[in-house]
């Protein structure tokens, strides 16, 4: 590669990196004093409380159902295994809208099991759990698909010494499998939870915009870009904030695998 292609690489390289950081100090720069008490005063923390209540509830139900999971994805290579982790790997890819949508078709009240869902007394579209359910959705990916690597990483020779040395299964996952894939399980999860922070469309169209029920901090970002962008950047500004101190978290776990594994 010659000098002029090598100058030219990297401005070109240079500008990518100031195209993606300008729309975020411009973020930050147009905001007026006015702003942050008109972001409080139509939801702000309310907004971000529900967000973080239930994408907490959606992590925590994640690592419930998709550690298992993931397990036996790693430790399975049939054909069932294959489709299962192309079923997992789905929602990464369909478009959050039609996410919501059959969401909706699932579970709504016409939809394959509302009339069951109903005769039990159960509503689920437009309510709290309408809204963990649409963040689960989407950010399973996230954490099964890293979380079964790493499990497949772990050396078998491990897994069959402590199993002779008398340890049950369980044991050995707990005492020997999680501890060697925690760098990428914390990561995994910081992920899941920023993909479940930032969901905005399966959210709208399964659960809705109720104020103080559904509303989570995207869609009121999306509610007050209508009329004042004002609140609407500062709702952005503390959505960002949240996402940076995740990938922080991410950060740290992938430091602290670099450095376990050097030692």
């Amino acid at each position: 590669m010659t000098d002029a292609l090598r100058i030219a690489a990297k401005a070109l390289g240079f500008a990518l990196v100031l195209f993606l950081l300008l729309p975020f100090v411009a973020l930050a720069l147009t905001l007026s004093a006015g702003d942050y008490t008109a972001a409080v005063d139509r939801g702000l923390w309310e907004a971000l409380w529900l967000s973080l209540g239930s994408t907490t509830i959606a992590a925590a139900v994640l690592v419930l159902s998709g550690t298992p999971l993931a397990w036996w994805l790693a430790r399975r290579s049939g054909w069932l295994a294959r489709r299962i982790e192309g079923l997992v790997r789905l929602p990464a890819v369909t478009p959050p809208a039609v996410a919501g949508v059959a969401l909706l078709a699932a579970f709504g009240r016409a939809g394959l099991f509302g009339e069951a869902l109903s005769e039990a007394g159960i509503g689920i579209p437009f309510t709290l759990a309408a809204v963990v359910l649409a963040q689960l959705f989407v950010a399973a990916p996230f954490f099964v698909l890293p979380v079964a690597d790493a499990f497949r990483e772990v050396d078998d020779e491990l897994l069959w010494t402590a199993r002779s040395l008398g340890t049950g299964p369980a044991a050995v996952f707990f005492r020997v499998v999680l501890p060697m894939s925690a760098p990428t399980f914390v990561g995994g999860l910081a992920m899941a939870w920023a993909r479940a922070l930032g969901e905005f469309g399966a959210t709208l169209v399964f659960a809705g915009n109720l104020p103080g029920v559904t509303q989570t901090l995207p869609i009121a970002i999306y509610t007050e870009m209508e009329g004042d962008l004002g609140p609407a950047r500062v709702m952005a500004l503390v959505l960002l904030g949240f996402a940076l101190l995740l990938f922080a978290a991410l950060r740290t776990a992938r430091v602290e695998r670099v450095l376990g594994k050097r030692t």
